[in-house]
């Protein structure tokens, strides 16, 4: 009976366990889905924003295959010294790493680490939940904010920013940042990118929803509109920017209407510096105007623009992070494989393999993530059945039990129901529906009934 590894319980790995589970090639396959955090669903839990109930509600489908009597959630196990992946692999007869990338891409300019500018996966963490967020003051004396990079998470902040409480109190959002961000004070958000409308990364839904916000109007200037080749003529756009540069057109056209709140959306500028005030911490970015190369990039006009700002967000990109133990491409932020097979020293790792952001870049919706299993999944169950890595190996004892040899306390299945239970009971407490517990202390002590 083969018992494979899923490391990471997002959608990738979710993806993973349903593809090995329900298949007939290979009998009996059982799936252990290992997450660092006592909760299930990755960025589905702590990366949708919590207004985005539709895509939220993805939770339920996950739950259904972590449900199945073939799959085992094990939660706050990580991967590291006292259990590395060779470890892993012993009490395993094959390992799949659905981790992820972790980390944001860094804009690489003087100022980015003053007091005030932050990842967006700080802030979106903050608002999330996250039991590893920092609460970073985010908006405290802030009355104008900048978001540099044009997809769908920059869009989600600039949302976030300009939301009132009204809005948000339906949300599962922890009380303390419902509370702050209550409180803001913050009238302007500028969401700026280097290049063009036509090749912005945002989807034409998450752009709606910017001009369906109460007393909130968007600003677009036409002029930096017309910079983009496409503008004059769409036809020859995918169907995705075409809807997009329409929606922008439109919003051009539109007179001021003195709303309370402010979303700039700016194209054609490239940030050159984080500038600091009197105090320290930051008070605006400086931006050099681009231009169309001719070739889909942009060039730099040496014109110069600042932006007066409280606080900067990053939104540039995620980026993979090593784990130790496994294979690591610098340049990608990937796992090296082939077909999903983990390649060390260019050759193919008996049993050990990847899917998800940490195998082919941070790319993609969440329904990529099934293509992408479903390639890792044939791999495996191509070595499976050929016999050619580790079929007969198979562990006598439940890897249950290796693991905390390791050290482990794996959070089960009861203790993620007993979170839930906990959340739902913190809500009604507060007069809400379920609410987020933010802690490690609080999550641990729900699951374990302390």
């Amino acid at each position: 009976m083969p018992h494979i590894a899923v490391v990471g319980s997002g959608p990738s790995g979710v993806y993973t366990a349903q593809g090995l589970v329900r298949q007939d090639r290979v009998p009996d396959v059982r799936v252990d889905v290992l997450d660092r955090l006592p909760c299930p669903y990755g960025l589905v839990r702590y990366g949708v924003a919590p207004d985005h109930e539709k895509i939220k509600s993805l939770q339920g489908n996950l739950r259904s295959v972590l449900e199945d009597e073939r799959v085992r959630f094990l939660g706050g196990v990580e991967i590291g010294p006292a259990l590395p992946p060779a470890g892993l692999l012993e009490l395993y007869d094959a390992v799949v790493y659905c981790v992820g990338a972790a980390a944001d891409r860094r804009l690489g300019v003087p100022g980015e680490d003053l007091p005030g500018s932050w990842s967006a996966t700080d802030f979106v963490a903050w608002y999330s939940a996250h039991p590893d967020a920092v609460d970073g003051g985010f908006v405290g004396g802030v009355r104008s904010a900048v978001a540099i990079g044009v997809g769908n998470v920059s869009v989600d902040v600039t949302r976030m920013l300009a939301r009132g409480a009204t809005e948000l109190l339906p949300t599962d959002m922890p009380r303390a940042a419902l509370d702050t961000l209550a409180a803001s004070e913050v009238r302007d958000v500028h969401m700026v990118g280097r290049r063009g409308p036509s090749q912005a990364r945002f989807t034409t839904k998450e752009l709606r929803e910017l001009g369906g916000l109460p007393d909130t109007e968007v600003v677009v200037d036409e002029s930096e509109l017309a910079l983009d080749p496409a503008y004059a003529d769409t036809s020859g756009l995918p169907a995705a920017q075409r809807r997009n540069v329409e929606v922008l057109r439109g919003w051009a056209a539109e007179p001021p209407r003195g709303a309370r709140r402010r979303i700039h959306l700016r194209f054609y500028l490239r940030p050159v510096e984080v500038l600091a005030g009197g105090d320290g911490r930051v008070a605006g970015v400086r931006f050099e105007r681009t231009r169309p190369d001719g070739h889909g990039g942009v060039t730099g006009t040496g014109d110069f623009e600042e932006v007066a700002a409280q606080l900067v967000l990053r939104s540039v990109g995620y980026r993979g992070v090593p784990l130790e133990g496994l294979p690591f491409d610098e340049s990608s932020g990937t796992v090296p494989h082939e077909a999903g097979r983990v390649l060390r020293d260019g050759r193919v790792a008996p049993g050990e393999y990847v899917a998800g952001w940490i195998k082919r870049g941070p790319t993609g919706v969440i329904g990529t993530n099934r293509p992408c299993a479903k390639e890792t999944v044939t791999s495996l169950l191509d070595d499976l059945g050929d016999a050619v890595a580790f079929v007969g190996d198979s562990p006598a004892r439940d890897p249950l039990s290796g693991l905390i040899a390791a050290g482990a306390r794996p959070v089960l299945w009861d203790g993620w129901r007993a979170i839930e239970r906990a959340e739902a009971e913190l809500g009604r407490g507060l007069g809400r529906g379920s609410v987020k517990i933010p802690d490690w202390e609080g999550l641990l002590g729900a699951a374990r009934g302390s």
